[in-house]
């Protein structure tokens, strides 16, 4: 427990605004948690419709020795909070012109099999490309995720300086490239290049530094919570009461507010510092809460542009005009009479051409790739209570450009036309490379998501669903701090700040924020108690 107790303000009740309220209010300080919707979660919400319940957000649990040390540093464990089933086959992969799809395992011996089976040869450089990505990803959790990049240590540890070469070849080279220079087959290369979707960029625009996720999904396995993923918001929110924070739902942060600081020295910061938050509630009423500090743990461009004054901002609009955002996505809950044996819990589409693919979404002028890479969870394979008995529950994710102008979804084929469409095209696409002619007659719920969902319901910057790509300039140190160099006591949590994208990386955000207020320095993960 910290020795000065300080009281502190949480905006945003997502994944990573839940862990640091819990870690923060677990080291002592007295917390408040704001949050505009009416129930904590973010981007891991939960829908329901006539007995079928979807998460409507993150779907797949990766890097599990994260969440073990999360769960550690609250006195607590995974297995304590969560039953995880670990799924067989990891995913199912179908590739357009192909007839037969392939199926991942959640082994590496298998997955060896599987190379050497659609490439001959293919088994030895497996083996090489697991390695590599198993040393980088050890490198990785050591050295830059739990780290701030406020000492040397994180730059010019014993193990970065013996790796500094092999680490600056994968910085600076592109996945793709680090790929195909090892495998001819297309599937292969697919297989091992799809992972860059989850850290908002692709294969061509991604560091080949990411090879490293190659190790989670093909040697260390997919799994999933029971009860499905919402389950892990719950549990936080659990977590975060039982240390003491006092959550507020329907409660909008709007203004951050500030104070002047009067130097102690000649030489000291003439910044301002953080006073309280201001609050409004759904009735509009307006409440100013006390803080010595405040995280901000929703949309950082949200927070930094609307929050602060011109003269406050670390990352006013001209940054952003510069950065790049992940793709958007039109996302399609659909609960379907009957069974779906085709479909694995996870299955993955591919198209062909990649290159035009992503190009559509990335490059300007933007475009909705049509036919287009996507992905549809099945976790009604390996959970009963998100589906009616006999029947089953899907969700559907297209990558598309974060675009708002595109629109937002609805129930029933009541959202935008071209929201509505791009879900049409999905569903038949699934339908024809599965084989499940009568998908779309077994519809019987339905409804979809679109950018402007994301813009409304998270302050979404530019409608996007992931947050900031994860392209060499927005990667580890380069990638917005999470601190503010114009308030003083204002830091920064989620997936828009370091150390980046997914479940995991905003559990290890929390903990950033923990090390920065206490003034800890120091690289890799917190001794747990």
């Amino acid at each position: 427990m910290t020795a000065t107790a300080r009281r502190i303000v949480v905006i945003g009740g997502g994944i990573a605004g839940l862990a640091s309220a819990a870690l923060l209010a677990a080291d002592g300080h007295e917390v408040d948690l704001v949050e505009k919707n009416d129930r904590p979660g973010g981007r891991a919400g939960s829908w329901e419709r006539n007995g079928f319940r979807f998460d409507t957000g993150p779907s797949w649990w990766l890097m599990p020795e994260v969440f073990d040390h999360f769960f550690e540093l609250l006195g607590t464990s995974t297995d304590e909070q969560i039953d995880l089933l670990r799924l067989e086959p990891g995913y199912r992969v179908f590739f357009e012109g192909v007839a037969d799809s392939v199926d991942v395992a959640g082994d590496e011996a298998r997955n060896r099999e599987l190379f050497e089976s659609l490439e001959p040869g293919a088994g030895a450089a497996f083996d090489d490309y697991l390695a590599s990505a198993r040393s980088a990803y050890d490198i990785a959790v050591q050295r830059f995720l739990y780290t701030n990049f406020d000492s040397v240590d994180a730059f010019a540890g014993r193990r970065v300086l013996a790796n500094a070469r092999q680490l600056v070849g994968l910085l600076t080279a592109k996945l793709d490239a680090h790929i195909a220079s090892r495998f001819r087959d297309n599937r292969i290369r697919q297989i091992l290049g799809y992972p860059a979707v989850f850290l908002g960029a692709s294969p061509d625009r991604a560091p080949a530094m990411y090879h490293l996720m190659s190790w989670l999904d093909l040697a260390d396995g997919v799994r999933y919570p029971d009860g499905g993923f919402v389950r892990l918001p719950e549990v936080l929110e659990k977590l975060a009461v039982e240390n003491g924070v006092r959550i507020h739902t329907g409660t909008a942060a709007t203004a951050i507010l500030t104070e002047p600081r009067q130097p102690t020295r000649r030489w000291s910061s003439r910044r301002d510092r953080v006073s309280g938050v201001r609050t409004r509630d759904s009735t509009g009423v307006e409440c100013d809460l006390p803080a010595d500090l405040v995280i901000g743990a929703a949309d950082l461009h949200h927070i930094e542009t609307t929050m602060l004054p011109p003269h406050q901002q670390t990352f006013p609009q001209k940054w952003w005009d510069k950065a790049t955002s992940g793709p958007g996505a039109v996302l399609v809950f659909l609960g379907v009479r009957g069974r779906l044996p085709e479909l694995a819990h996870h299955s993955l589409f591919f198209t062909s051409d990649w290159s035009t693919n992503f190009d559509a979404i990335f490059e300007s002028p933007t475009r909705v790739p049509d036919p287009a890479s996507l992905y549809v969870c099945r976790p009604s394979a390996s959970d009963d209570s998100v589906a009616p008995d006999g029947d089953e529950n899907l969700f559907l994710l297209v990558p598309i450009p974060a675009d708002p102008s595109l629109g937002s979804g609805g129930v029933d084929g009541a959202g935008a036309p071209v929201i509505e469409q791009i879900a049409d095209r999905a569903i038949e696409l699934v339908a024809d490379w599965a084989s499940i002619p009568d998908l779309a007659e077994r519809i019987v719920v339905r409804r979809t998501m679109g950018p402007g969902d994301f813009v409304a319901d998270l302050n979404s910057w530019s409608g996007g669903a992931l947050g900031p790509a994860h392209t060499l300039r927005q990667s580890a140190f380069l990638r917005a701090a999470n601190t503010s160099r114009k308030v003083e006591g204002l830091y920064y949590a989620g997936s828009s700040t370091t150390p980046g994208i997914g479940l995991p990386m905003c559990l290890i955000s929390a903990e950033l924020v923990l090390k920065r207020v206490r003034g800890d320095r120091s690289v890799g993960p917190l001794p747990t108690r």
